[in-house]
């Protein structure tokens, strides 16, 4: 990734609604081959997708839980199934293992407490668990999709 790709793909982050005029004005090259570099970014899995991003309370959203999960378990075998069952379930939006203390931390959307409640009685009913923390957000600070793009960031080959 050179200077300009680096500046289309803070763009795209940014807004990915711009146009390809737009976007070929703004970092100095005609269309085609600001388009051919779009292409090349999307082919090489630097822009895996391009999304609108939805306020969560105006679609009835309005509760987001972060669920801490321990297990006594950490065979391969019952990593994949856990993973299925969870990344099936709609409300879970991030769902990352993690290093530390616990073993998995989840971002739950949901309307209200008593879907969280039926959220929470599905998840334990899946696998056994050894442990499963709720912390609750009162207030979104700061929400952003967009990675911070240096001028001087080299992007990791995929292997």
């Amino acid at each position: 990734m050179d200077a300009i790709d680096r500046k289309i793909v803070a763009l795209l982050q940014e807004d990915a609604s711009l146009s390809l005029a737009q976007i070929a004005h703004r970092v100095g090259l005609s269309q085609s081959p600001c388009w051919k570099r779009i292409q090349r970014l999307e082919k090489a899995g630097i822009i895996l997708r391009r999304v609108a991003l939805i306020s969560p309370e105006s679609i009835g959203m309005g509760l987001t839980v972060f669920v801490s999960i321990e297990t006594g378990d950490h065979s391969s075998a019952w990593i994949g199934k856990f993973a299925q069952l969870v990344t099936a379930m709609p409300e879970v939006m991030e769902f990352h293992r993690m290093a530390g203390d616990i073993d998995y931390m989840l971002r739950v959307a949901v309307p209200d407490m008593q879907a969280y409640d039926a959220f929470y009685k599905k998840l334990i009913d899946t696998m056994p668990l050894k442990n499963v923390t709720s912390r609750f957000s009162m207030e979104r600070i700061k929400s952003t999709t967009a990675y911070p793009i240096a001028a001087d960031i080299k992007p990791v080959k995929k292997r």
